[in-house]
């Protein structure tokens, strides 16, 4: 199935935005289909990615930088002796596929909600961090940031299903 946003769905700026990113996301959960964790978690070319990987970066991402706009969601805090469990699942915490494409699902939730509370044009600075620069962004500016995050991932996705078995997330479709 080709993942499409229909223009019905776009009647306004904002809903758009989250047209847009829900597709992204559609393309990440479809590539997880019918696999169990052991599968999501391989990594099947020379990037040490993997699908399960992938699924809590991109869940990690979006809730901080929903955290950021100020959104009321608490950001995950990494160290560098914890940063790696950002792109693994850790099932001693019990995570899994399942529990987290649910906390995927929530966090975006909760932003869809905030997003469709807000002016698309406050802005609020980025963090003081060597990886940001110094200025004002927008939560457009994030929405559109996370629409290209989701979909750089999206394509990471494919690729590593298409490893897997062969398969690729248009077929497993929504």
């Amino acid at each position: 199935m080709v993942l499409h946003v229909s223009a019905e769905n776009c009647t306004d700026e904002i809903s758009a935005l989250l047209a847009f990113l829900d597709e992204q996301r559609a393309g990440i959960r479809n590539a997880l289909r019918g696999l169990t964790d052991e599968q999501a978690a391989t990594t099947p070319s020379a990037s040490t990615l993997s699908l399960s990987g992938l699924l809590k970066h991109v869940t990690e991402a979006e809730q901080n930088w929903l955290a950021l706009a100020g959104c009321d969601i608490t950001p995950v805090e990494r160290s560098e002796s914890d940063w790696q469990d950002s792109f693994r699942l850790v099932p001693e915490q019990g995570e899994t596929v399942s529990a987290m494409i649910e906390r995927w699902a929530e966090v975006g939730r909760r932003g869809a909600e905030f997003a469709r509370a807000c002016d698309l044009d406050a802005t609020f600075p980025l963090p003081d961090a060597p990886w940001f620069p110094k200025e004002d962004v927008s939560l457009r500016w994030v929405l559109l940031r996370l629409i290209t995050e989701m979909a750089r991932h999206a394509g990471h996705a494919d690729i590593i299903r298409e490893s897997l078995d062969g398969k690729n997330s248009h077929e497993l479709g929504d």
